[in-house]
């Protein structure tokens, strides 16, 4: 049952759904008897969001002010309360909602568990809700819906002092709410006759016809009797779905020719018969239309730049598909939204340009067009070859952004992502949290070293959100740790990216606890430059500290410091430390965080170059002619300042 809705108005941006209204005002003024979690589920297209959406009208001090809530039924209408955290999961990983929680609360935590602490130990009830919980995630294959559930929310259920309400698929509720008590959570399925609103259909279609409302003038939207008695029709075949119903009203709107309002038969009873029903009404091919919108269904993001379409669709189809898109737009305008983007001036792109992103209007539509497939991982295949053959001259740099930053996602469902991580251009180049998304779907024993690499060093792209070039950085000094030099001379020779530094050398040596630079004399009178590098007694390779016959905790190993030689057996003794004055007469400074240390220039106090590591540092030195040495944890290394040769030549 809907509840009786004669005596008031409905909420104007729901148009009914009474009792699941009056469920969520219960919640959230904790009225006796309400539960403490609220997972609210249906099929894809049963008007989750629209209902949380509305519901977060009432929670908001502003938009409340809009509403007429004068009008409304009182159990409809919460308390007038603080706005609750509402860390939207669209488009991010679980780790990413969770910090947006943290951040809402300013919480001081440094780690998941910290957080949830951090929560219990709030002096007052937290309130949290998360919709779109299908929508999480930069990657779909990598399903983050479910570790959403799994890792954030469930643990926030948890959480006594949490009162939470959810929008959750439908397969990922048992997961959720499975271990909680029967009398602390409560589950309202808008697909359940308890829950539906057949009313609220009904209305909503009615709205929708109205030229009110922007719809054209028509026989039936401008005539209330034949209006209402269409949208009666509609919102009875829809069934539970408002998707359904909006569909309906699109195609009837669209294409309005040969359309006889007193005929149900095409009036459409799922998603599925929406699409075929338009088709078959067009004189088309329902076939043809799925194949339009199968790179939609198939993309992700925010849609398929508007110029790769007919390149994708052609790509799944087998066949040359332009000609049907061109004329195809009657027959797909009503699934498809097109959403124009700013131009992007750090990706080069013109200011005055911008383009035209394309997506299905509903992500049911998408889950329609893939189960319609005969191979997912095929299709995907081939969209994944035709973006690649979409980057010019194969330079990422030059690649549109969906190419760069989406490749790796459709390879992922594709089976070949593997194959893909072999061009340290792609790395540098890519969205960093898709990339990683990916990568991280895959077993690391599946992935070849380079990317092992790329896996590795993610957190601190994404933790940094660092710009290219310092991904670039990063990632050189990361191959040079890991043994793969011909990487990490791709990435300062190929790319044509100005790096802050050239990596000379990497050591694993864990345990070193200070670093010196330093010079050996030589006998013709010249002085080979060196890493004094202090390290636990007994490392091979290291001279023991002290007197012969003494007992010591340290040693001492001498290396090149420009060379990535081992000196050997080195008397420490006989190494020359720069002076003082050396040092402050040198055109670079060195400073050092725990995580992080920065280079900068004595003249202007300008910083030239900024170091971060996943490890942290334990020593570090900068020579008067700017090789900055390193230890972390990891080892030691050394790098290149280029800023210094340009100082020490002028």
């Amino acid at each position: 049952m809907t509840g009786s809705t004669e005596d008031y108005a409905p909420h104007p941006h729901i148009g009914g759904r009474t009792a699941a209204l009056r469920a969520l005002t219960a919640w959230r003024a904790s009225s006796p008897g309400a539960p403490r979690v609220v997972v609210v589920t249906g099929g894809s297209g049963s008007g989750r969001s629209r209902l949380l959406t509305g519901f977060l009208m009432l929670c908001e001090p502003e938009y409340r002010k809009q509403l007429p809530l004068d009008e409304m039924d009182p159990s409809t209408v919460p308390p007038e309360l603080p706005a609750p955290a509402v860390p939207a999961p669209e488009g991010l990983t679980a780790a990413q909602v969770l910090w947006l929680l943290a951040e809402h609360y300013e919480l001081d935590a440094t780690s998941t568990e910290g957080v949830y602490a951090e929560l219990a130990a709030l002096g007052e009830p937290v309130t949290v809700v998360v919709p779109d919980v299908d929508r999480a995630g930069p990657v779909r294959a990598a399903d983050e819906p479910a570790r959403l559930v799994r890792e954030v929310l469930a643990p926030l259920a948890a959480t006594e002092t949490v009162r939470l309400l959810a929008e959750v698929p439908r397969p990922l509720v048992a997961e959720l709410a499975g271990g909680l008590p029967s009398d602390t959570v409560q589950i309202i399925d808008l697909d359940e006759p308890e829950w539906a609103d057949p009313e609220g259909l009904v209305r909503h279609a009615h709205a929708a016809l109205s030229p009110e409302f922007g719809a054209p003038e028509l026989p039936f939207t401008v005539d209330p009797a034949a209006r209402l008695a269409l949208g009666a029709a509609i919102g009875r075949r829809a069934g539970t779905s408002p998707l359904v119903v909006q569909l309906a009203v699109n195609c009837l709107l669209m294409a309005p020719e040969g359309f006889d309002p007193a005929d149900e038969e095409f009036l459409p009873t799922s998603v599925g018969e929406a699409l075929d029903l338009h088709a078959r009404r067009l004189g088309a091919d329902p076939k043809t239309l799925r194949s339009l919108l199968a790179p939609l269904a198939l993309a992700e993001g925010d849609g398929v730049p508007i110029h790769l379409w007919a390149r994708l669709a052609s790509a799944v189809a087998g066949r040359d598909m332009s000609r049907a898109i061109a004329d195809g737009m009657l027959l797909a305008g009503p699934f498809v939204q097109p959403e124009e983007q700013e131009a992007d001036a750090a990706e080069g792109e013109q200011a005055d340009g911008g383009r035209t992103l394309l997506r299905l209007m509903h992500p049911a539509i998408g889950d329609e067009i893939r189960a319609g497939l005969s191979n997912v991982a095929a299709a995907q295949s081939q969209i994944a070859m035709a973006l690649l053959e979409a980057v010019p001259e194969q330079d990422w740099s030059k690649a549109d952004s969906y190419v760069r930053d989406h490749i790796a996602a459709h390879t992922l469902e594709a089976g070949l992502l593997p194959q893909l991580l072999t061009d340290p251009g792609l790395f540098v180049h890519a969205d960093p949290v898709a990339l990683r998304t990916a990568i991280e779907a895959v077993p690391a024993e599946q992935l070849g070293a380079p990317a092992r690499t790329y896996r590795r060093t993610a957190p601190l792209l994404t933790r940094t959100q660092a710009p290219t070039t310092m991904r670039a950085a990063l990632l050189e000094t990361a191959f040079v740790e890991d043994g793969l030099p011909e990487y990490a001379g791709a990435v300062q020779q190929r790319l044509g990216l100005e790096l802050p530094w050239e990596t000379l050398w990497s050591l694993s040596l864990p345990g070193v606890s200070a670093v010196t630079v330093g010079s050996l004399p030589r006998p013709d009178g010249s002085a080979t430059p060196v890493a004094v590098l202090v390290l636990p007694a007994g490392t091979p390779g290291a001279v023991p500290v002290g007197a012969p016959g003494e007992e010591s905790g340290s040693a001492v190993l001498v290396h090149g410091l420009v060379q990535p030689d081992h000196l050997g057996d080195v008397d420490p003794a006989q190494i020359l430390r720069p002076s003082e004055e050396e040092r402050a007469a040198a055109p670079l400074g060195l400073s050092r965080g725990a995580d992080y240390l920065r280079v900068w220039n004595r003249a202007d106090q300008e910083v030239v170059a900024a170091l971060i590591s996943d490890t942290p540092f334990t020593a570090s030195d900068l020579s008067p002619d700017g090789i900055l040495l390193v230890a972390t944890e990891r080892g030691a290394k050394a790098l290149r300042i280029r800023a210094a040769s340009a100082e020490i030549a002028s």
